[in-house]
């Protein structure tokens, strides 16, 4: 079978020629590694992939197809893949299709054959950059200055839903909580519903009232792509929210916006956190749980145990190992947790499952506040 070449080329030049993998044609995003070894469905269509092209670390990449189960949405959001070697046949029983007929499928261009440690190693020295992969541009210098002219949209307005809708709990409910949706993992919705919670997803433009309207016993403000800073509006109804006394569980890029609500700053990451396999330390404990990431920003969250905030103190509970980035977050009221912060995801997807254990911590804080109202 005749091969179809491709090209690779870096936002600073750097340039790499491979085979053409999944839809021929051109694409241009943020390039990131992600360290997973598998989960590779579950990433690309993770809506907090938009606009990213994801460069798989792991040298042999498709040995488990595709299935109609393991979706964290409807579609692939992923911009473009990277890989060293596709499989050339999946070997998993719960494969309906090949991973490359999927990309072909739903339109995902992505390279396959070039050195992806040296790609990565680019990235992990130099920080994240804009990439283009084409089969049709096959010229560095043309394909340089489209990477070098894109510019990302709003990611976040593309990926919410664009109406609210309900995730129905499984046996006896026990809470109902809303979802302020900037680009929420499938698993997430079906993990509280499993723990007897109606879920009520609204869009990213939900305000105090939309949640209110809801009666919700606690707010979820679920992970996404992009730039925390530019949501606005969206740290604006977590201050709402805080301040009406309802309890917060805020994921991946909801953290982010957490944190900005009270009055942290965020940074973007040399080369982010992507991948299922990070070491992340509990403070408090002392326990270190590997955990799924997808963020490429991180909140400047001092060292101090005890941070003064409008809405009550703020302690950071989580750190990275690798390099000591704030992952978690409560806010207290009279020594009460009422708002977590987590950066990693707690619902996995794919990725070690014991984090889930960190949705209880949330019905704990709702149990808390019911007991008290």
């Amino acid at each position: 079978m005749k091969t179809v070449p491709a090209l690779l080329v870096l936002e600073d030049g750097k340039t790499f020629h491979g085979e053409s993998f999944g839809a021929q044609g051109e694409t241009i995003g943020h390039a990131f590694f992600s360290t997973a070894m598998t989960g590779y469905q579950e990433g690309l269509t993770d809506p907090g992939s938009h606009q990213s092209v994801i460069i798989a670390t792991a040298p042999h990449v498709g040995n488990t197809g595709w299935n109609d189960d393991d979706n964290e949405s409807g579609r692939i959001w992923a911009a473009g893949l990277v890989v060293r070697d596709p499989s050339p046949r999946p070997s998993s029983w719960r494969a309906t299709r090949s991973l490359v007929d999927e990309m072909t499928a739903q339109s995902l261009v992505g390279i396959a054959g070039i050195d992806t440690r040296a790609l990565t190693t680019r990235l992990r020295d130099h920080g994240t950059m804009k990439v283009g992969i084409s089969t049709t541009d096959l010229d560095p210098g043309s394909l340089l200055a489209k990477v070098r002219a894109w510019q990302p949209g709003n990611p976040v307005a593309d990926v919410t839903t664009a109406e609210p809708y309900v995730v129905p709990s499984q046996g006896e409910k026990s809470f109902t909580i809303a979802v302020v949706d900037l680009g929420m993992k499938a698993m997430a919705a079906r993990i509280m519903a499993a723990k007897g919670m109606d879920v009520h997803v609204l869009p990213a433009t939900a305000t105090l009232a939309d949640i209110q309207a809801v009666n919700p016993d606690g707010v979820v403000f679920a992970g996404g792509p992009g730039d925390p800073a530019a949501l606005s509006g969206v740290i604006d109804c977590v201050g709402a929210v805080l301040a009406a006394k309802i309890p917060v569980f805020a994921i991946g890029l909801g953290a982010q916006v957490f944190g900005l609500a009270l009055g942290l700053t965020t940074y973007p990451l040399k080369h982010g956190h992507h991948g299922t396999n990070i070491p992340v330390k509990d403070l408090a404990t002392s326990k270190v749980w590997i955990t799924a990431h997808g963020h490429s920003h991180g909140l400047h969250a001092p060292a101090s145990d005890e941070i003064p905030t409008a809405y009550g103190t703020l302690r950071v509970t989580h750190r990275c190992i690798n390099d000591q980035v704030a992952e978690g977050l409560h806010l207290l009221d009279d020594g009460v947790v009422v708002g977590m912060a987590v950066q990693f995801h707690p619902e996995s997807g794919g990725g070690p499952h014991e984090t889930s254990a960190f949705f209880d911590q949330f019905s704990a804080m709702m149990t808390t506040r019911r007991a008290s109202a």
